[in-house]
């Protein structure tokens, strides 16, 4: 069980864990031994509260599929414990990431004072170029 929340849990027969092979550099054990995981979570059809599909059909992340399904690969440790471990504190990270209400930008107004400092300066910018220009004998 994946605890996200005090109230909040996936229960482990929702979320699909596969033992693959890890790719890259690591001798005969990495062609022996499955020790990556292949993490598929398929929120849309999960015990998620509405409020947690809605926001995550929302994201735009190269991990959710169009189908509402998660997939995380993890093979960043050499033992499958550790690695299953990794992809299901990554997709917690990513729910609860998903969840967090973005603070409403307020537009807001340069006071009068910030633009004539502003233009006092630009003036000031100019008048010291200008006396950089050619000098008429």
């Amino acid at each position: 069980m994946l605890r996200l929340s005090s109230s909040v849990a996936i229960p482990d027969d929702e979320i699909e864990l596969n033992a693959i092979r890890a790719q890259g550099a690591g001798g005969q054990n990495v062609n022996k031994v499955a020790s990556a995981v292949h993490l598929r979570f398929d929120f849309v059809n999960s015990s998620l509260p509405d409020a947690y599909k809605q926001k995550l059909s929302q994201l735009s992340d190269a991990r959710i599929s169009k189908d509402g399904v998660i997939v995380i690969k993890a093979q960043q440790h050499r033992t499958w414990e550790r690695n299953r471990e990794d992809a299901l504190n990554r997709l917690r990270e990513l729910i609860l990431a998903a969840m967090v209400e973005r603070k409403k930008r307020r537009p807001t107004k340069p006071t009068k004072a910030s633009k004539k400092r502003r233009l006092d300066s630009k003036t000031r910018q100019g008048k010291t170029k200008a006396l950089r220009g050619k000098v008429d004998y």
